[in-house]
């Protein structure tokens, strides 16, 4: 008897410890179910290479942050949410994000370094304004330079669109929008080519003028859109050749751009406020002015958001009016 109920006893440990190892099996560690076996999948990452590295960007982030007006507007176009945005001076075709649903973060020279960290981004996409703040930016979160290189626009242009395209998964969408710029700047380049007219850009900034040549950062009039330059040996620079009204006489344009910084800064709007600076007695003796050639671009778009799917288009469209 005494035989039996040792077997017995030995049997019950036996199951009673391999209902403790099941249970183990299916609570975990964590006392959670069976599910927590298997961690949660990582988040897809794809390597951008851009101009101030290389970085690991997720597939898809929820929680962007842009302080490139021309990327805010392509995100835009391309139907992608923002989490925040730099309000102050924001493009008035872009005033929808200065609701506050979206996330202030500062200003396009200083960033709100406590804000853009409170929110928690899992992206941040900069260009030449904040360049500086690459570093600390990216202490916070993957962090990318999508600028334009003016000395290469479209190259530089369609790099930046196709990586968008491939970080939200819009190659599709990027790729029609692409095809249509295209056909219309060829369709301008063509057109400015025939008029044989040759063009200065300037800009105008609280009573004072400043040139820009090819390969500048309002180059891609001559570069692309196809109009000869009065001077072609302007030196590249940020804030272009500073120039009087007898320079503008001296080398008479055909047609005279103007894009007024003081409107962009101050409003956003694109109302010219240069036209007094200008259209002086001096430039009134240019073919420009005699031609009626002188024509105020958009600021918001040649300014503030050079780059985008929506300025670039906006650009085309701006100067092929202007052809006569």
């Amino acid at each position: 008897m005494k035989k039996w109920l040792t077997l017995f006893m030995v049997v019950m440990f036996t199951i009673v410890l391999a209902a403790c190892g099941q249970d183990d099996k299916t609570t975990g560690a964590g006392g959670g179910d069976a599910a927590g076996d298997t961690p949660p999948a990582e988040a897809e990452t794809i390597k951008i290479t851009h101009q101030l590295g290389e970085t690991d960007v997720p597939k898809n982030p929820s929680r962007l942050v842009v302080f490139d007006f021309g990327i805010l507007d392509s995100v835009d176009k391309l139907g992608v949410e923002v989490l925040g945005v730099p309000q102050a001076n924001i493009p008035a075709y872009l005033s929808k994000f200065e609701d506050k649903k979206y996330e202030n973060v500062g200003s396009l020279k200083e960033p709100d370094f406590e804000k853009i960290n409170s929110i928690d981004p899992d992206l941040i996409i900069i260009s030449g304004r904040q360049q500086d703040a690459y570093e600390e930016l990216s202490k916070i979160a993957p962090t990318i330079f999508l600028g334009v290189d003016t000395s290469k626009y479209m190259e530089s242009f369609k790099s930046n669109m196709n990586t968008l395209g491939q970080i939200f998964g819009k190659e599709a969408e990027v790729e029609k929008e692409m095809a249509a710029i295209d056909e219309n700047i060829k369709a301008l380049n063509e057109k400015a080519t025939a008029t044989g007219k040759k063009a200065l850009i300037i800009l105008a900034n609280e009573g004072k003028i400043s040139a820009y040549g090819p390969g500048s950062r309002f180059g891609i009039l001559h570069d692309v859109f196809g109009f000869g330059a009065i001077d072609p040996n302007i030196e590249v620079s940020t804030h272009g050749k500073d120039i009087s009204n007898e320079y503008i006489v001296e080398m008479n344009p055909d047609y005279l751009f103007v894009v007024d910084r003081g409107a962009a800064v101050a409003t956003g709007e694109g109302e010219s406020g240069a036209k007094a600076v200008v259209e002086n007695e001096l430039v009134k003796t240019t073919n420009a002015a005699k031609d009626g050639n002188i024509v105020y671009l958009n600021p918001d778009f040649w300014y503030l958001s050079g780059g985008g799917l929506t300025s670039v288009s906006e650009m085309i469209t701006e100067v092929d009016a202007a052809i006569k």
